[in-house]
């Protein structure tokens, strides 16, 4: 096995100052100078150099609610977005069981956009021949980032929402070469979940614990779902913070979780029309649908120079220009869907919620040329109005309980895909019913590890 490239394990990803110091150091380095080294891959944390947690507690200026929102962002990630330790994550497993050989195989990653990326760049770094599946209305940033990386890209019909698509085109491609092609599909790949559960979920337990704000606990997460792997930290929080409520969000023009609904929409990264295999729905509290043009619209303002002078009348400048930096369409959505569950809980002071950045406004600096042409230039009447209509004015509708009969819809949808269209088992679906189920996934990150370090031994790494 020395002629695989492998990275860090699950243990050095949430805490990086356990990898040897000489290749963390040269990994801090290159990921500056080199990019596309594959020393990189020692950089997939939530952590810098200084074990600092990538994170940023938002002005309640800004929130106008009480309640210190905690965002997590991606984009000081490999690639620009956490979803490179999903990716590395499910790659490094099937490596370690010897399901995937860079000399003979070629990798498929089926994406809506970052996921797709981070399997450009995870896939290509160590060796292998990687194709990634995209639907052709996603920006043109994801797909040119794509080809930068060293994979080929294949577009197909839709946007955001239309994923069956993308599995066609994966089965089709499996089809022509079964025994060379082998499908990375982060919806069904545990090693997305655990990525989340181990690394992000004991990360935001840290980094509670090292904020001191608050009453010193979390209180919700909210998590636009698209491969739902980052809502999986929930399950990991919730064990050491049982109050915890976990929020999934999606678009209210594909409210699959809320109504059982479909259609078209553009917050690039959640809202799949479809309940995924990892998710663990039973452990959700309540799902929160938010607008994508609302979402768009408070992008434009976090990151157009006149949104920033506005928002500079009330807000530091340097705040300011830092939170230009840190959001993407569902980072911003998220923050939406934060502020509406503060209110609709109403939390207080001593409440924390945690969300996510997934990614930074590099993947949509054409979405908002689009916006422009569109609803025209911004300035600061337009900025003042849409903050307080948007953030300010965030209502308390299409949120949904997780009640008893609503966890079991949740649960049941997942059939549709995956036992009529993608052949799993129905005992699998019932399975994931219990508790034991999920308890065993997350398990498996340990005996990863294990494998991984039997690895290195064994080759003197």
């Amino acid at each position: 096995m020395e002629k695989f490239v492998l990275g860090p394990t699950f243990e050095e990803m949430l805490h990086p100052d356990k990898i040897d110091p000489k290749i963390r150091e040269k990994a801090w380095k290159m990921r500056n100078e080199d990019p596309l080294d594959p020393i990189n891959l020692f950089n997939i944390s939530w952590r810098d150099i200084n074990n600092r947690v990538y994170h940023v507690v938002l002005p309640k200026e800004l929130t106008g609610v009480d309640a210190n929102i905690i965002v997590l962002y991606g984009k000081e990630f490999p690639t620009g977005s956490h979803k490179v330790g999903a990716t590395y994550s499910i790659l490094m497993e099937k490596v370690l069981k010897g399901e995937v050989d860079p000399s003979y195989h070629t990798l498929v990653w089926p994406s809506t956009g970052n996921y797709g990326i981070g399997g450009a760049w995870v896939g290509c770094r160590m060796k292998f021949d990687t194709i990634v599946i995209l639907p052709e209305e996603m920006s043109q940033e994801r797909f040119d980032i794509i080809k930068n990386y060293g994979a080929r890209v294949i577009a197909t019909p839709g946007c955001e929402s239309n994923v069956k698509e993308i599995y066609d085109k994966a089965k089709e491609l499996k089809a022509e070469n079964p025994d060379k092609v082998r499908i990375l599909n982060q919806f069904s790949e545990f090693g997305n979940y655990r990525f989340h559960y181990y690394v992000t979920g004991n990360t935001i337990i840290e980094l509670i614990k090292e904020l001191g704000i608050g009453n010193g606990r979390v209180s919700a997460i909210i998590s636009g779902v698209g491969s739902a792997g980052t809502i999986a930290c929930g399950d990991r929080v919730k064990e050491v913070y049982p109050e915890v409520k976990v929020v999934a969000l999606e678009p209210i023009q594909c409210p699959t979780l809320s109504l059982n609904g479909y259609g078209g929409h553009d917050i690039q990264g959640i809202g799949d029309k479809h309940v995924t295999w990892i998710h663990n729905v039973l452990n959700n509290d309540a799902v929160v649908a938010v607008d994508d043009v609302e979402s768009k619209k408070m992008l434009q303002v976090l990151t157009d120079e006149e949104g920033k002078k506005f928002l500079k009348e009330f807000i530091p400048e340097k705040t300011v220009e830092f939170l230009s930096t840190v959001f993407g369409i569902s980072g911003v959505a998220n923050v939406l869907g934060a502020i509406k569950m503060a209110k609709y809980y109403g939390l207080t002071a001593k409440d924390n919620i945690v969300t996510i950045a997934t990614d930074n406004i590099d993947r949509y600096h054409s979405v908002m040329k689009q916006m422009t042409k569109t609803y025209g230039k911004l300035d600061r009447s337009e900025a003042k109005h849409r903050f307080e209509s948007i953030f300010l004015g965030a209502k308390t509708d299409w949120i949904f309980e997780g009640t008893v009969d609503n966890r079991q819809r949740w649960h049941n949808l997942k059939y549709y895909t995956w036992v009529e269209q993608q052949g799993k088992d129905v005992e699998e679906l019932n399975a994931q019913k219990t508790p034991e189920f999920w308890k065993k996934e997350q398990q498996e990150v340990y005996e990863i590890d294990k494998l991984l370090l039997n690895h290195r031994a064994k080759h003197g790494l």
